[in-house]
């Protein structure tokens, strides 16, 4: 059996004839940050969707802790403990961010356990998590009245109240200002110490983004698997390179 949380074997998805994934294999270990960078059409959405249920592979294998994620339906795989964050935020606008964090570690016990309260712990973990997005002073404003970045930081917090093994984060910081950026970077590395067991992926297009914050960077390009490792080694990987520039004459950017 794979030692890899998340393991994807030769995926492959068409749409109307045209493969978007081709033969990907891509996998991740326990406790792991991995950034997914590629050109637009890359794959990298359609990825994220195959983990977690959106999109049905044509061939291949999705395993996560062994379970086959191409047999389970969507709410199945997010009691596996994945979850995932679209790029937009979507926080309940007319509750407050505590009230927001409330209803999220209440729905990880399902709509009977959501009915009891909230026990003691979770209440605990709430405040820890208002603390962790640094959104502790803004717990009682609404969540339509959050600026954006704001609102990518309670949703990652919803998330997080609800303990996933696996997070998914789909373009964190499009539409940030710099000061937003570098704040969401620092969350992700706080996301990471908090529980060093927690797996995290991060789809992103914000190369400064990602050259300050990620350690491990996977490309993607035609479906498939570019390149991997450190961001030096992949700026410095001569089809990276020609892939996002052309005939590469700098560092991708």
């Amino acid at each position: 059996m794979s030692d890899l949380r998340l393991d994807l074997r030769d995926v492959v998805v068409s749409f109307d004839g045209l493969t978007v994934l081709n033969r990907l294999t891509f996998g991740l270990a326990r406790g792991e940050t991995r950034f997914i960078i590629g050109p637009n059409g890359a794959g990298k959405t359609t990825l994220l969707d195959v983990v977690t249920g959106r999109t049905r592979p044509r061939s291949g294998a999705a395993r996560f802790e062994g379970h086959d994620l191409t047999r389970l339906q969507e709410h199945a795989i997010a009691r596996l403990g994945i979850g995932r964050k679209f790029q937009t935020p979507t926080v309940f606008p007319s509750l407050t961010a505590l009230q927001n964090l409330e209803i999220a570690a209440s729905a990880r016990r399902g709509i009977t356990g959501a009915l009891g309260g909230l026990t003691a712990a979770e209440q605990r973990a709430i405040g820890d998590t208002l603390d962790l997005v640094g959104l502790k002073p803004r717990a009682d404003i609404r969540g339509g009245l959050l600026s954006h970045g704001e609102k990518q930081w309670l949703e990652i917090g919803m998330l997080a109240v609800q303990e996933p093994k696996l997070l998914l984060l789909d373009e964190p910081v499009a539409g940030m200002t710099r000061a937003e950026r570098d704040k969401t970077g620092y969350l992700l590395e706080r996301l990471r110490d908090a529980d060093p067991d927690r797996t995290i992926v991060v789809v992103e297009h914000d190369m400064a983004f990602v050259r300050q914050f990620a350690r491990t960077v996977t490309v993607l390009h035609l479906g498939s698997v570019l390149s991997e490792g450190t961001i030096d080694e992949v700026q410095g990987d001569p089809r990276v390179i020609d892939v996002y520039l052309g005939h590469g004459r700098r560092k991708v950017a």
